[in-house]
């Protein structure tokens, strides 16, 4: 498969405080990988230094071989990485399928729909995420399940490589975190690399193959979820000591 992304050393400090601190991993093409940690240990940071929404203090990211470290964001996405984030973004009173078009104007985007055309790309991505009935209508008056859903699909058209989810069960209902778990599930079938953070720990940790845990900024694990769950560190660190994944 091969290396698609790699983190070496990477360490961000804002002020005083240090978010990510000398943090190094791989993740191969094609991978499906969770990233955990307690609130406040540098999840978010990762993503946002990886997507060149932080730039780093030190070290290095280099994806499918290029050094993107503090590269600005749409150089990023043209490059075959896009995210979501744990607030949902979209442009409110724009219809979903003009939402989704926007996505679609990246460079990988133009040339995934180049043979059929931009609102017909973006269509076909409602449809696979299931709001092609909603296409007409703006985000405002959506559910909140449906919202991850969009933002999903405007990751999606950007015509991804590497996608990024930033708690994408946040805020759902059980019956909601079970579509997206099936669209996550489709989205890795077909070949996009997948990583992911979330709170919902029964939900990931069967979804991925790989786990890697981190807390206050630093690596701590890195393995199968069984693995993973029995390290006492990160029983330590994540859950307090002696307690386990319920």
């Amino acid at each position: 498969m091969g290396v698609l992304l790699e983190v070496k050393n990477l360490t961000k400090k804002f002020g005083g405080l240090t978010a990510v601190n000398d943090f190094s991993f791989e993740i191969n093409r094609g991978e499906f990988i969770g990233l955990i940690g307690p609130n406040g240990a540098g999840k978010t940071t990762i993503f946002n230094l990886i997507s060149g929404m932080e730039k780093p203090t030190s070290g290095s990211i280099h994806f499918d071989g290029i050094d993107i470290s503090g590269k600005l964001p749409f150089r990023i996405v043209n490059l075959g990485i896009a995210r979501t984030f744990q607030l949902v973004r979209s442009f409110k009173f724009l219809s979903l399928l003009d939402n989704v078009q926007v996505s679609c104007l990246s460079k990988r985007g133009k040339a995934a729909s180049k043979t059929i055309g931009t609102e017909a790309y973006a269509s076909s991505i409602l449809r696979s995420v299931g709001l092609i009935d909603k296409a007409s209508v703006p985000p405002i008056v959506l559910p909140h399940g449906d919202l991850r859903k969009l933002q999903i699909a405007k990751a999606i058209g950007s015509n991804p490589e590497l996608l990024l989810l930033d708690e994408p069960f946040s805020g759902l209902s059980y019956e909601e975190q079970v579509g997206i778990t099936d669209l996550i599930k489709k989205l890795h079938s077909e070949g996009v690399t997948i990583f992911m953070t979330g709170h919902v720990l029964r939900e990931l940790m069967a979804l991925v193959p790989r786990v890697i845990a981190m807390h206050q900024g630093k690596f701590i694990a890195d393995g199968p979820p069984s693995e993973v769950a029995n390290n006492k560190i990160v029983l330590e660190a994540y859950l307090g000591k002696g307690e386990g994944f319920a």
